[in-house]
């Protein structure tokens, strides 16, 4: 370590206990109860603020220093108490509210230029003409065309305040077009998708728990029992969790009676009881969930309520296993702070929450080290925390502090994993060719008049897969020597693609869902 690294870097840390203090004081104002932060007046912290404020040799703005000394503090608790910055503060807010103000469109990016591949069905967009494959050549007076433009910079450029008016500029046919658009409510749903697979077996998928979530669920169930549903599988693999309470709304309608579906308990939060408040619409079909590494949260409190009151079979991997609460404070400046208030249990009186007492890399690495160590591959190799085992009502042995572990185990697809086949998905170039395709066959796409007749009757064509072997090859990715099976599985992402451009994600996943283990696991299961 260097001399002057060695000077300076208790100073850092001593700033940023200071302006931890500092913030302290300047939170409370905003915070429930009547103190929420103490300290004795002659502590020697507040002494070292006001002597570094005041006799310091250079001007030192402890504003300016904020988000990094409380990021700095909040590393020493948790890996979920985290400091949101005003500037990412809005979109963060918008996801948990299911909602924002904008123009209604997906767009990607190909080679430098704003490409249109969905239109929100009457949204703003639709409203004025806006079709999939227009470019966007200058959004007000911004040009967004051939400028390295970011997806980041386009989002805020085509979100605004309700009913606010943008004005852009679409290459369409190439003839340049002006469009004004009124900038209205855009849903961003939970449900990826909703169908009956067959059989009388209904599927959902959710992406999140967002605070419309529990409506968009009951509108899907709903719609899925007058189609006939008796059975149905939730697949909540991916699902990283979100709003506690549209969670325990979803678990009401799969429990019966005054079931408790969870509770949480902290240090200073007195312990709170979810229990289940009215007769549910499923509480007697059969009940299956996926889940994998990355179900977390919200979803694990769904999951555990289920499995602690056998009421479903959890198929899949072990889950993230994250059993702590947040609560979300405004800041004066803001920013957001998302503090930790208490632990969550499952009704039989277990906490999923994997230990995290060796910091946050070593926590988020345990979950990439599964794949390392061969747990996605094997149940044999599944880890439990063999000092926290727990009985589901009917007598299963379950396990706390370290996720869900499934019912029955779904090793993961390794073919989609290989370098060759990672390269092409990172690329980018699947969603791309896709997209192209799409422009140059809509005559013959539009002959499919739902996603079961495209899922049994479209099939790419060699001279199809020879121009897709082409693009691929402009990124120096080679995919002439994989495998059948490599090659089924892009083949069948590129056909989802497809089925995205005209059903949006109901297409994408109805499509992918034709061969995919969990599923159909699930399915024999249920037949």
């Amino acid at each position: 370590m260097k001399k002057n690294q060695k000077v300076w870097q208790p100073l850092l840390l001593s700033i940023t206990m200071v302006v931890g203090i500092y913030l302290g004081f300047t939170m409370r104002g905003n915070m429930p109860g009547k103190s929420f932060f103490t300290i004795d007046k002659s502590s020697s912290l507040l002494q070292v603020m006001s002597l570094i404020q005041n006799k310091y040799v250079d001007d030192v703005k402890l504003n300016d220093l904020s988000d990094t000394a409380i990021t700095a503090i909040l590393s020493k608790l948790d890996p979920h108490s985290v400091f949101i910055p005003a500037k990412d503060l809005q979109d963060i807010n918008e996801e948990l509210a299911g909602n924002f103000y904008g123009v209604g469109i997906e767009f990607s990016i190909i080679n430098d230029t704003i490409n249109v591949l969905n239109v929100l069905p009457d949204g703003p967009s639709a409203a004025v003409g806006i079709q999939i494959g227009d470019q966007f050549i200058k959004v007000n007076d911004t040009l967004v065309a051939g400028e390295k433009i970011t997806a980041e910079r386009v989002r805020t450029l085509l979100k605004g305040a309700a009913a606010s008016t943008v004005t852009v500029s679409v290459l369409r046919n190439g003839k340049l077009q002006s469009f004004t658009i009124v900038r209205g409510m855009i849903p961003v749903s939970s449900v990826d998708a909703s169908y009956i697979i067959g059989d009388s077996i209904g599927y959902i998928r959710l992406n999140k728990f967002s605070e419309l979530t529990y409506r968009e669920f009951m509108i899907s169930l709903e719609a899925l029992q007058k189609q006939g549903m008796k059975s149905l599988i939730l697949d909540l693999r991916g699902n990283g969790g979100g709003v506690l309470e549209q969670a325990t709304a979803i678990a009401d309608e799969f429990l019966d009676g005054d079931k408790l579906i969870t509770y949480t308990e902290g240090v200073h939060s007195p312990k709170k009881e979810y229990r289940c408040m009215h007769p549910g619409a499923f509480e007697d079909g059969k009940l299956i969930v996926l889940a994998d590494e990355g179900t977390a949260s919200a979803s694990e409190i769904l999951m555990g309520a289920l499995q602690d009151w056998d009421r479903a079979t959890i198929i899949g991997r072990r889950t993230f296993g994250k059993g702590l609460v947040q609560q979300q404070y405004d800041l004066n400046d803001g920013s957001a702070l998302r503090l930790t208030i208490a632990r969550y249990y499952t009704p039989i009186g277990r906490s999923i929450q994997r230990p995290y007492a060796n910091g946050d890399k070593a926590y988020y690495e345990e979950v990439a080290n599964r794949f390392h160590d061969g747990e996605v591959l094997s149940a044999d190799s599944t880890k439990h925390d063999t000092t926290k085992v727990f009985k589901t009502m009917h007598g299963k042995t379950v396990y706390g502090g370290g996720g869900i572990t499934p019912d029955i185990f779904i090793p993961l697809d390794t073919a989609n994993y290989s370098s060759n086949i990672s390269a092409v998905y990172i690329s980018g170039v699947v969603g791309d060719f896709a997209y192209a395709y799409y422009l140059q066959n809509k005559t013959r796409l539009a002959m499919y008049k739902s996603i079961a007749d495209f899922d049994k009757q479209f099939v790419l064509s060699d001279a199809d897969w020879k121009n897709f072997t082409a693009a691929v090859a402009k990124d120096s990715i080679g995919v002439n020597t994989i495998s059948p099976k490599e090659r089924s599985d892009i083949g069948l992402r590129i056909k989802a693609s497809i089925a995205r451009e005209i059903w949006r994600s109901e297409g994408f996943y109805e499509t992918m869902n034709t061969d995919d283990d969990g599923i159909n696991k699930a399915v024999s299961i249920l037949k």
